[in-house]
């Protein structure tokens, strides 16, 4: 009789993971409680798969040998808490796409960061030459490619929500950018359940792998202790301190090991000082990788960035206004508010995750013109913000926060689209807020 294996969500990632799960010969079902997009729909049928859409139908779920849940769902998902109860494995896609494949996989995580390091450690790759998907948070699903489009390098960007569900899964190269206060909502708001999953990207590593990290977070710092971390270290810092093998010193970009590496740091493409963190990362990765210095370097110099991060959409009466819709906690907008020169007029707003606004408000005074709240509910941003003497406006559709910047912002600053929240109290998704961000400032 045929192993069941049941598919919780039929996103990107559940619709891939019953993709391998079909070729690879197993009873499959597919089940999500929103709708199913059309093109998801298309890739089920033609492969005979079946699924179910609005609703979670227990006797079809609950039989099932082992569940695959899309990394969206929480744990604390009726149908989810049902399958534990039964004793039934729950793993993500990224767990299960690991067991059919022996490629080397680069997995990236952090708080903020990941989808900048990830696009830019593909980049290099390709440009090198090397056979590489992209897969995980960004690009195709890493079990459809490993099912019908198999590559010798995986570059994967990965959550916390996909590192829960991930048990013998095995990085060759590890990254982890930083740990900052994320998704507290989703971890019981105990920062340490945070923390957690995302030391998992360290787990199953052996003596032959590679660890790469920043030397100077405090949290890592503290993490380290409790891990026998059997991978070789390879720890970054934006100075070079003791320890670090990636540094920025006298304007020189620069790598000790596994091999020399250094260039002028005016000729890296991506500017700020937390973009001097993802570029370590980077080039760290690919000189393990023994891609020619060469190639880094000219990727490193050539890289356009990735949309919705510090993303420049136009210049309308000498205003300058900037996407970074990816900007979804307030580590993210903290780092975007220190890369600016100019005053600005920054939007906040949407889903709060439960998050701390302390840390920004000495940008928020020092940098800040005004602030426009663009959210359903507002009040905790009114609470947090009116009272540092700081003009505000509310607003509750990307129209008329669009307007009120409008009318606020004076020649020579910039309005930036970095909201510290989730999106989906107002939009579908990140991506949509920031296309809905440019769409409008392009037509002012």
């Amino acid at each position: 009789m045929k192993k069941r294996i049941v598919i919780l969500g039929a996103g990107e990632s559940g619709a891939g993971a019953a993709v391998l799960a079909k070729k690879k010969g197993f009873d499959v079902f597919v089940s999500d409680m929103s709708k199913i997009a059309p093109r998801y729909k298309q890739m089920l049928d033609e492969r005979h798969i079946e699924w179910e859409e609005g609703l979670h139908t227990e006797a079809l779920i609950l039989n099932a040998d082992e569940i695959i849940k899309s990394p969206g769902i929480p744990d604390t998902a009726p149908m989810v808490q049902k399958a534990k109860n039964q004793g039934i494995g729950i793993i993500s896609e990224i767990e299960f796409a690991g067991r059919y494949t022996d490629s080397k996989m680069i997995c990236i995580t952090g708080s903020n960061g990941k989808t900048t390091t990830t696009s830019l450690i593909y980049h290099i790759f390709k440009k090198a030459g090397y056979d590489a998907g992209l897969a995980g948070n960004i690009g195709n699903s890493l079990a459809l490619q490993v099912a019908e489009d198999p590559h010798a390098y995986y570059i994967i960007e990965l959550s916390s929500f996909q590192l829960d569900n991930m048990y013998d899964f095995h990085a060759n190269i590890a990254i982890l950018l930083n740990i900052t206060p994320d998704h507290l909502d989703r971890y019981n708001f105990e920062m340490q359940n945070y923390v957690d999953a995302k030391m998992r990207i360290i787990q199953n590593q052996t003596p032959q792998d590679a660890f790469i990290y920043w030397n100077d977070d405090p949290i890592i710092q503290r993490e380290l202790k409790k891990y026998d971390i059997k991978a070789i270290q390879f720890p970054f810092s934006e100075l070079k301190e003791k320890g670090s093998i990636g540094y920025i010193e006298k304007g020189q970009y620069t790598i000790e090991q596994p091999e020399p590496f250094n260039m002028e740091q005016e000729f890296l493409s991506l500017t700020g000082r937390h973009n001097i963190y993802n570029s370590l990362a980077a080039g760290i990765a690919g000189n393990i990788a023994n891609i020619k210095k060469e190639i880094i370097r000219q990727s490193l110099s050539d890289f356009p960035g990735v949309e919705h991060r510090l993303e420049k959409v136009a210049t309308v009466r000498g205003v300058h206004y900037v996407n970074d819709s990816k900007a979804t906690n307030v580590d993210a907008c903290w780092y975007a508010l220190d890369s600016m020169k100019t005053r600005v007029v920054l939007i906040v707003g949407g889903k709060d995750k439960g998050n701390d606004y302390d840390p920004i408000k000495p940008l928020i005074c020092e940098k800040c013109s005004a602030l426009v709240y663009l959210g359903a509910d507002n009040q905790k941003l009114h609470d947090n913000f009116d009272n540092l003497g700081i003009p505000v406006r509310d607003t509750h559709s990307m129209r008329e926060c669009v307007d009120a910047c409008y009318a606020l912002a004076q020649s020579g600053e910039t309005v930036l689209l970095s909201p510290c929240c989730a999106s989906f109290d107002l939009f579908k998704n990140m991506e949509d807020r920031g296309e809905q961000f440019k769409e409008l400032v392009r037509n002012l």
